[in-house]
């Protein structure tokens, strides 16, 4: 059994970690941020950016990064969840001039970084989608890329690779192509949330640990049994969401689970590839994903669980079966790690709304302003968020504050779809688990008849659809 921890990145960064007071009186701030994690952070670095007279708390029932910031997979994308949906039909030029604001998170992020001397670990070696497990992935890479291509990008954002395109940068099993994006940077996800809180400090923006958010309304919330007046109130919660009343019904928390190898040698790394910091992952719906770290460990992640009710999951020492589901899976792509201990597993509680997509809103007659649901792309998407929320909140007319994904001027209540009930939700994730497990299960097996390929596949994507927004209960 692996040794319990936050995740290796909280593990490899404890010596960095600083001591900072809870809250202890009453205290008047401008702007009180709920949850120091990435979205928190960037909305206060944002804010004091444009408004540095501003008098900013953030209160973190933790400790900084404790949350899905410090448990991350380390891919900063250039994109949000549902972009294509969100921007259909949207006019010109702001459609592309938002779509090149989201491939421009990476280098932006970057931006930041250089200015605050924040070393988190950045390299931008692009992203790989690859068909690697059986021959139904090649078929699926042409259609993402057709729809790719008719949402507006170009070769130049995402090429399709032959499988010995492929093996100059990765090589695995059976692979059978990828498709390339530059628009992905790998980073140190313990050292980006500690570098910004740092940041932050240092432009006088306070920050309290062990300071839960007992309750929160319009201009007060109670902090560790004291009050706290604020003009603005900013939960930044994300999968935390179960917890705070006036979002528990629109933000369901789900877990996702990685494992990391112990360091490999440069022989290994000489035939895996991954040399330039790529981050990657194969054509599938167990929804794995990989890269290589700065100390060259594989960190390799798959789909994680959902716990009825939504309930929060508060204790990652990864069971058994969970470890070796991911291994497997990354066996399955690179079986000359099979004697490679596997020295961390952990795991990271994260929101997802009715909707599946993100959102920034700002309720000004509320005096809250609030983002999540980024689904499992929440490195870049709590960035766009952080920006936008500053703007919302300083009234900024700016490209972001305008964006589809953003919901002005009205309360959570109103912006968002609630979930279902229970057990309905819970119901609805197990039949979709189920039905994703079955279909790789067939697919992977060579042995498989094409009828039992076709009709599994079917129900997958037909069992999806059941849970899309469009499909309404009763």
């Amino acid at each position: 059994m692996l040794a319990p921890a936050v995740s290796l990145w909280m593990d490899q960064t404890e010596h960095l970690r600083v001591s900072r007071e809870s809250v202890r009186a009453p205290l008047d701030v401008d702007v009180a941020i709920i949850g120091a994690g990435y979205t928190g952070l960037w909305t206060a670095w944002y804010l004091k950016q444009h408004a540095p007279e501003l008098n900013i708390a953030i209160f973190e029932a933790q400790h900084v990064g404790y949350g899905a910031s410090g448990r991350n997979g380390g891919w900063l994308l250039g994109r949000i969840l549902g972009e294509e949906k969100m921007l259909a039909g949207w006019p010109e030029p702001e459609r592309g001039a938002l779509m090149a604001e989201l491939k421009g998170i990476p280098d932006s992020v970057e931006q930041v970084l250089v200015q605050e001397g924040i070393d988190c670990g950045y390299r931008k070696g692009g992203v790989l989608t690859c068909a690697a497990r059986y021959p139904e992935q090649q078929q699926w890479l042409l259609d993402e890329l057709k729809a790719l291509y008719a949402h507006g990008h170009s070769e130049e954002d995402y090429r399709l690779l032959s499988a010995h395109e492929l093996s100059q940068q990765l090589r695995m099993h059976q692979a059978y192509g990828a498709i390339y994006s530059p628009h992905c940077a790998t980073i140190h996800p313990a050292q980006l949330a500690l570098g910004l809180a740092t940041s932050l400090e240092r432009k006088g923006v306070r920050i309290y640990e062990d300071s839960r958010v007992q309750a929160w309304r319009k201009g007060v919330l109670t902090v560790a049994g004291h009050p706290v007046c604020a003009q603005w109130v900013v939960p930044c919660v994300e999968g935390y969401a179960t917890e705070t009343k006036a979002l528990r019904d629109y933000q369901l928390t789900v877990q996702s689970l990685q494992i990391a190898t112990e360091p490999l040698s440069v022989s290994q790394w000489d035939e895996i590839g991954l040399h330039n910091g790529q981050a990657a992952h194969e054509s599938s719906r167990q929804v794995t994903y990989f890269h290589r770290t700065r100390d060259d460990r594989l960190v390799f992640g798959a789909r994680g669980s959902y716990r009825f009710g939504g309930k929060l999951r508060e204790q990652f020492r990864l069971t058994e079966d969970e470890v070796k589901l991911r291994r497997d899976l990354m066996l399955d792509l690179f079986p000359q790690l099979a004697k490679t201990p596997i020295s961390h597993g952990w795991g990271g509680n994260l929101g997802m709304t009715r909707h599946f997509r993100p959102y920034m809103l700002c309720d000004e007659a509320g005096g809250v302003a609030c983002a999540g649901g980024y689904g499992g792309e929440g490195v870049g998407a709590s960035y766009l968020a952080g920006r936008t929320l500053a703007d919302l909140i300083l009234k900024r007319d700016t490209l972001l504050s305008r964006a589809p994904w953003v919901v002005r001027n009205q309360s959570l209540r109103k912006a968002l779809r609630r979930w279902e009930p229970e057990p309905l939700r819970w119901l609805g994730y197990s039949a979709v688990i189920a039905a994703f497990s079955y279909e790789d299960a067939v697919l992977a097996n060579p042995r498989s008849s094409a009828l039992r390929r076709k009709l599994s596949s079917k129900a997958a994507a037909g069992i999806s659809r059941l849970m899309s927004p469009e499909f309404k209960v009763g």
